[in-house]
């Protein structure tokens, strides 16, 4: 067996021993590790911040998810994991309570007891935090917090509170059916009090940081490189192998394969849609495609003229050839989009509107008697802006998409893009027409992306309201098992094909370039792959 075959024999036993155990890497028996355990590894984009209340995508939460531990976490198998929670138990689903690991600290050594994790939660509901996630736990249904969330109570009167030091006990209004498994996404991690109040907005720089995770910020360069160095404080830190990991902020797709071949990162952000081909001819072995909870959409502000208009919003989703975009444009294993969840998840089916079988020809002539009856033809073509965060393939997709209305309909379309962060200030305070946003799941359940859409719902860019949808999703929680849920989740989903606040365009695949030596490298379904679990083989 020559090197580069013994090193995917290892590092295939590597990937089969960690898929079957916990988050912490498992190396496998006999192989040999290098000396130099330190990855560096494409981000796609500065973050624009590492406090977990003030973020709302995985380019934070890569990072976050490293250097900050959750009372939970989800295994690979579905199953869910103890992390800073030891144990729990809980009364009719709605009563949990968590026992913290004895002797659990923070980076800097003091201290982390159950009233950290109560103020954290009370941080992230306070409507003066303006957190994107302030209303994830109005959606686990833990008692007040949309009142608060919505200033109608003071944070304290959350449904949480410390029966002592190590324990926490959660109450909710009802059973909620995938409560443990959103127990697990990264604005739920508990945050330093003492820092936070020192620092204020400074506290998660490097020179103020104190995190819970496997690794601690030690440096961060804007526009050039966060650093983590290994947390010895951490729980559980005997089962992690990488000393140091630096997250690069580089969003030129191109420029990032052109640096892992010179040998500067270990796995890339993405793969461009224009190299995948090749790639996984020349380095099939480095190509990795994941199954992926996320939809790529392009996302109307519905208070804004035209787009209050249904016709509009629906006219411009009926005229997308999804086919081409998916199968032509990326051509990865992208699926094209009719709903804007996902057409299985979490034990439930859902069905895209019967427009979607359509012959393309039927679907225009609809489109554009749609837009007649809206007022635009060809003498008073409708045009807008559509506005994309900078990346070569959200660029293709934006052209490709434009070239089809302009054709199809006759609409017109300027393109415009914006850096990732200043794209997020620009939808959040409603500056926009349409705007290409994408969604990764939060946990195993449609609920996920439909509440993006619910009435008074913090991450509800588009404006939509609709009383309907809303009773949908609130029937949606109190059901008793996936199928029940399920027929909620289609009522909801059949509304948002008819009023389309978004286009979804397409599900996607994760895919990354991961050098031969890095083993326990392992994407899950809902895009995160943690540096804790892999190590660097001796090459």
């Amino acid at each position: 067996m020559n090197q580069h075959s013994r090193l995917m024999a290892l590092l295939a036993a590597g990937i089969a021993a960690a898929c079957s155990g916990a988050y912490a890497a498992t190396v496998p028996q006999g192989a040999a590790l290098a000396q130099k355990q330190e990855l560096v590894r494409n981000n796609g984009s500065e973050p624009a911040s590492l406090d977990p209340h003030k973020v709302e995508s995985d380019v934070e939460f890569n990072i976050i998810s490293d250097v900050f531990e959750g009372l939970v976490a989800v295994k690979r198998d579905g199953s869910i994991e103890p992390r800073l929670a030891e144990k729990w138990d809980n009364q009719n689903n709605t009563v949990w309570t968590f026992h913290l690991r004895k002797g659990i600290t923070w980076s800097d050594g003091e201290p982390m007891t159950a009233e950290d994790i109560v103020w954290s939660w009370q941080r992230l509901v306070d409507p003066k935090t303006v957190s994107p996630y302030a209303s994830y736990p109005a959606n686990m249904n833990i008692e007040n917090a949309a009142d608060i969330a919505n200033g109608k109570k003071p944070p304290s009167s959350l449904g949480v509170k410390a029966l002592d030091d190590n324990t926490v006990q959660v109450m909710l209004t009802q059973p909620t059916a995938a409560f443990l498994s959103m127990l697990a996404h990264p604005s739920l991690v508990p945050i330093d009090k003492t820092a936070v109040q020192r620092f204020g907005d400074k506290w998660a720089r490097p020179e103020h940081f104190v995190g819970s995770g496997a690794y601690k910020v030690v440096d961060w360069v804007v526009n050039e490189k966060v650093v983590g160095e290994r947390n010895k404080r951490y729980w559980d830190d005997a089962h992690t192998v990488i000393n140091k990991v630096t997250w690069l902020p580089i969003s030129s797709e191109t420029a990032d394969v052109n640096r892992y071949k010179a040998g500067e990162i270990d796995i890339t952000n993405t793969i461009p849609i224009n190299q995948f081909a090749q790639l996984k001819k020349t380095l099939p072995e480095e190509v990795h495609v994941s199954p992926l909870l996320a939809t790529y959409y392009y996302e109307f502000n519905t208070s804004r003229p035209p787009f209050n208009d249904a016709r509009v919003r629906r006219a411009l989703n009926m005229a997308l050839d999804k086919d081409i975009i998916a199968d032509k444009v990326l051509a990865q294993g992208q699926r094209p989009a009719w709903v804007l969840s996902q057409p299985e998840i979490g034990g439930a089916k859902i069905t895209p509107p019967d427009y979607a079988s359509w012959p393309r020809e039927k679907r225009i002539a609809e489109a554009k008697k749609l837009l007649e009856a809206a007022g635009f033809n060809a003498q008073h073509p409708l045009q807008f802006n559509l506005l994309y965060n900078t990346m070569e393939s959200h660029q293709r997709i934006a052209i490709a998409a434009s070239s089809m209305w302009q054709k199809n309909l006759g609409v017109k379309v300027k393109l415009q893009n914006q850096e990732w962060k200043t794209m997020l200030d620009t939808k959040h305070a409603g500056n926009f027409e349409v705007v290409r946003y994408s969604w990764n799941a939060d946990y195993d359940d449609a609920s996920t992306f439909l509440n993006n859409f619910r009435t008074g719902d913090s991450q509800n860019t588009s404006r939509f309201s609709n009383a309907d949808y809303d009773n949908a999703l609130a029937n949606a929680a109190k059901a008793a098992d996936a199928a029940e849920r399920g027929k909620y989740y289609q009522q909801a989903e059949t509304i948002l094909a008819e009023e389309a606040p978004a286009i979804p365009l397409y599900h996607y695949v994760r895919t990354h370039l991961v050098k031969p030596w890095i083993g326990g490298f392992y994407s899950n379904n809902l895009g995160y792959f943690y540096t804790k679990d892999m190590y660097i083989l001796k090459h």
